[in-house]
């Protein structure tokens, strides 16, 4: 069963070069990340044609200012290394889901 990845500025391109990844960029102290946190957790363990990985913002800035993240939760869709999706705030799973099978397509 996939779980989500937790990914630092040191793993984060070696993790999201291939295939698809959708990464929460997200803090502990963050009250929306609070409950972003379970919808990606289940979403990890839903999806089979893509990857999810979470990104703390306080212990990582350098990938979160390279994709310039400024308000958390973010949510970047990347396919093969490149953004090709950001949400802010909390999403459903469901409809997280449907953009990973859009972009899957």
């Amino acid at each position: 069963m996939p779980q989500e990845l937790t990914l630092t500025d040191q793993n984060f391109k070696d993790e999201i070069k291939q295939g698809i990844t959708l990464v929460d960029f997200w803090a502990p102290w963050c009250g929306p990340c609070q409950q972003q946190g379970p919808i990606i957790e289940e979403l990890a363990k839903e999806v089979e044609n893509a990857k999810v990985g979470k990104l703390n913002v306080d212990n990582n800035q350098i990938t979160a200012q390279e994709f310039g993240v400024m308000s958390i939760p973010t949510l970047i869709i990347f396919k093969d290394g490149n953004p090709i999706e950001t949400l802010v705030g909390v999403h459903q799973k469901e409809d997280l889901k449907k953009k990973i099978q859009d972009i899957a397509k």
